[in-house]
């Protein structure tokens, strides 16, 4: 049965793939291969790791990424973008200056192990139902923000640049409806960035370079420093992130197969240098905007990001040196705008209810300040510190939350 659907869905795909859906999925694909790249580069860099091996880090995360967002996508006809945990980058680049690149694929594969247990026990379905709406909202809003205000102050760095980028996505709104807003604002930056010689284009191999498989070795050190840390990281900030975004937009996000499926496809990776393989927020809410198209159709862009993806993992050896040339101000300028949809329909959602208003700030305003304990970044502190402000102050809206939770299951079942 299960097969027959995803044979089904990849036959209803092809109506679904148009102009909006693949620049789209381009648009994220550019954006998760630029910025999170560099931080593997940086992070392999400092830990003493051979080119050899930092391409496989690199073809690891984004090829196993790439087919994990197009299975999701298909199966469950929403826009799930598979990618890697950029916090979780960070946290291995300077753990690799302690640890032997063995131990750390040690600790990834029992952070993969804690991650599918969690997941198929059903717990983190049951802990994202619990948390408010407004809350997830607040959160995504805080943590993503950033995205908008960077493009602003993309203007002062390349005010050519940025200013032409802004202002062809603007036009493009208005005047032409047939063409994804996004889209022109890139071709405008790229054609702009070009003629300025702004690309600095270097080191381009010829060559494909192997994967290389490595062997796991197993440190308690590495597993309490990386393993936990990483599982966190993924349940609580890459995927949760994702959740909000697919909630902000209409969808119901398949928490537990999101985790589950993510984490055995990252079992796998991990043997080729993968830290982790998850939900990606930002890719996500790039898939799911309202400029890509009907809401039925939005998965397909998710599935060309995963295209995308999996062909850059595989190439990377000869694409990597592309990507680092491309000016960072396109970048961030191209991401604010793809973000603006999800952003304007998360603020709706979290502020235009009565309930859990102050825990909803708190949730923006912890998100947007990117404070990070025990290596455990904003997005988490964001959900746990605004539950603590809403238990103290709103406490009753939890318990009417609690009250028409039983009164839907009841009617459904009644129904039933």
């Amino acid at each position: 049965m299960r097969e027959n659907t995803l044979r089904t869905n990849f036959k209803d795909l092809r109506q679904h793939l148009n102009v909006n859906t693949v620049s789209s999925g381009l648009v994220a694909a550019i954006f998760g291969c630029t910025g999170p790249a560099l931080i593997i580069i940086g992070g392999a860099t400092s830990g003493g790791l051979t080119y050899a091996e930092t391409i496989s880090w690199i073809f690891a995360v984004y090829f196993f990424s790439g087919l994990l967002g197009i299975f999701l996508s298909v199966k469950y006809r929403q826009p799930i973008a598979g990618a890697h945990s950029i916090a979780g980058a960070v946290l291995v680049s300077g753990a690799l200056t302690h640890f032997s690149l063995n131990e750390a694929i040690g600790a990834y594969i029992v952070a993969h192990i804690l991650v599918i247990v969690l997941g198929a026990s059903g717990l983190i379905d049951k802990v994202m139902k619990w948390i408010p709406v407004p809350i997830v909202m607040g959160m995504i809003i805080g943590v993503m923000i950033r995205f908008a205000t960077e493009m602003i102050t993309s203007i002062t760095i390349s005010p050519l640049l940025a200013g032409s980028a802004i202002l062809a996505f603007l036009l493009s709104s208005r005047l032409l409806k047939k063409v994804p807003p996004v889209l022109s604002a890139l071709v405008v930056a790229v054609l702009l960035a070009v003629f300025m010689n702004e690309f600095k284009v270097q080191n381009v191999y010829d060559s494909f370079i192997i994967p290389q498989l490595i062997m796991p070795a197993f440190s308690l050190d590495a597993i309490i420093s990386i393993g936990i840390p990483l599982a966190l990281l993924i349940i609580c900030t890459e995927n949760a992130q994702a959740t909000g975004v697919l909630m902000a937009q209409g969808y119901k996000p398949p928490n537990s197969a999101m985790a589950v499926n993510g984490s055995i496809v990252g079992l796998i990776g991990s043997l080729f240098g993968a830290h982790a393989i998850n939900i990606a927020g930002p890719m996500t809410a790039i898939c799911s905007a309202n400029d890509v198209g009907r809401k039925e159709s939005r998965y397909a862009a998710s599935v060309a990001c995963g295209v995308f993806f999996s062909a850059f993992g595989l190439f990377a050896a000869m694409v990597v040196p592309l990507v680092i040339a491309m000016p960072i101000v396109i970048v961030s300028v191209i991401a604010g705008l793809a973000m603006l949809g999800v952003l304007i329909n998360s603020l709706k959602t979290a502020f235009s209810d009565s309930t859990f208003q102050m825990g909803a700030f708190f949730a923006l305003i912890i998100g947007m300040s990117g404070v990070n304990f025990f290596n455990i970044g904003a997005p988490l502190w964001a959900i746990v510190g605004s539950l603590f402000v809403s238990f103290l102050v709103e406490n009753e809206h939890f318990v009417s939350k609690v009250k028409a939770e039983k009164r839907n299951s009841s009617k459904a079942e009644t129904s039933a």
